[in-house]
């Protein structure tokens, strides 16, 4: 299994009518072959599996992909309370391919939706 670096860009919403490339993620991942999050790797990869999160007008923000019981996914940053996390609604449920749509309730306690605009080979 390999790990993929994906990138989220804001998908359209009154505030950007077109979306936005300047508002997302870029996150690394093991994915399955259909573009699915593999957690029994994500186990032995867990520090590999990074996030940015990059927003105009605010500190780029760095931490990991974290999962919690059950099927919940969330983006941790360094130096930020478990509470501050931000969970990703049925992340484990998401196939990481372009086009696709990913819902993330920020630290702002807003859900915004995603769109998946790459996934590509993870280089370390």
């Amino acid at each position: 299994m390999a790990l993929r670096r994906v990138r989220l860009e804001l998908a359209r919403n009154p505030d950007h009518p077109e979306g936005s490339a300047q508002h997302g993620y870029g996150f690394v991942a093991p994915l399955t072959d259909d573009g699915q999050l593999d957690l029994a790797e994500w186990r032995e990869r867990r520090a590999d599996c990074t996030v940015h999160r990059f927003w105009p007008g605010e500190d780029d923000a760095y931490g990991h992909l974290v999962h919690h019981r059950g099927h919940h996914w969330a983006f941790h940053y360094a130096g930020r309370p478990e509470t501050d996390e931000e969970p990703i609604f049925r992340f484990d449920r998401h196939r990481f391919v372009v086009g696709e749509y990913v819902s993330i309730t920020e630290h702002d306690a807003v859900q915004r939706t995603f769109r998946v605009a790459e996934v590509v080979p993870f280089e370390a």
